[in-house]
């Protein structure tokens, strides 16, 4: 994931979550949080529970969010969010709690001309290659419900148009052919592709490490018979850590009516 594909991420969580974008270039972002927000991302239980058991008034944080290092060079002071940074996997979990699903429309000027909006579905993917290191990497895919058409960087797409849950008056939309669960069956195998076609040295070499780690393990226990129950203890704790999976995880998407 981009810094600019971080950026997009961070604005379009923020604004439609309420919160009020104060200062912003490309490089990062200035927020007033809401006080659910504040409570869902900035980890002080502590100040809420005080405020709220003595009535006080409530004060939630204002942020800077730093999306690529060079603002730094400009005296920019704030949090640094890239992909894989705690923050950022805080802002996904938070994302799943408020709801994974939405329905948008492209906001228009229907006085200009008959508008008819075509309806996408939006998917944002995470895929961890995960063993005793972790690699994490995001995709976004729409498919258009009329053609069938996948278009990548889909969260790049919606993040230069203007989006309203209500449709625009006097603006049509026509009804999708493809149903959404068959398009999501679609979306998924994409993903599957790309992961066939990924290089996977990575779970070459970690089984590697294992059978390093395995052998010396062996070596302390060499010559003792029956084999202790930590020797057993440490052997699972190998095989937990250096296994190798792929985790393939849905963070949001949506059904999106655009021109």
């Amino acid at each position: 994931m981009f810094p600019q594909q971080v950026h997009s991420y961070l604005r379009q969580f923020f604004t439609e979550n309420d919160c009020q974008i104060l200062g912003e270039d490309d490089r990062y972002l200035t927020v007033q949080l809401t006080i659910d927000i504040d409570k869902r991302i900035m980890n002080r239980p502590f100040y809420w529970q005080y405020v709220e058991a003595t009535d006080g008034e409530p004060n939630p944080a204002q942020v800077t969010f730093i999306t690529e290092h060079t603002a730094l060079t400009n005296n920019v002071r704030g949090e640094i969010v890239n992909f894989g940074s705690p923050r950022l996997n805080q802002l996904f979990q938070a994302t799943r709690e408020l709801g994974t699903f939405v329905q948008m429309f492209e906001k228009v000027d229907a006085s200009k001309e008959q508008t008819i909006l075509t309806p996408w579905l939006g998917v944002n993917y995470k895929v961890s290659y995960c063993c005793d290191r972790t690699k994490e990497m995001l995709y976004s895919f729409g498919m258009n419900l009329m053609t069938g058409m996948i278009l990548e960087d889909f969260h790049e797409s919606l993040s230069k148009i203007e989006l309203d849950a209500i449709q625009s008056e006097d603006v049509f939309h026509v009804q999708y052919i493809i149903k959404p669960n068959r398009a999501l069956q679609r979306l998924d195998a994409a993903i599957e592709a790309i992961i066939g076609q990924d290089n996977h040295d990575w779970a070459v070499e970690a089984k590697k490490r294992w059978q390093r780690d395995q052998r010396v393990l062996d070596y302390f226990y060499e010559d003792v018979e029956q084999k202790p129950e930590c020797y057993e203890i440490e052997k699972k704790a190998l095989q937990e850590q250096y296994d190798a999976k792929i985790k393939v995880e849905i963070i949001n998407g949506g059904l999106f009516y655009m021109r």
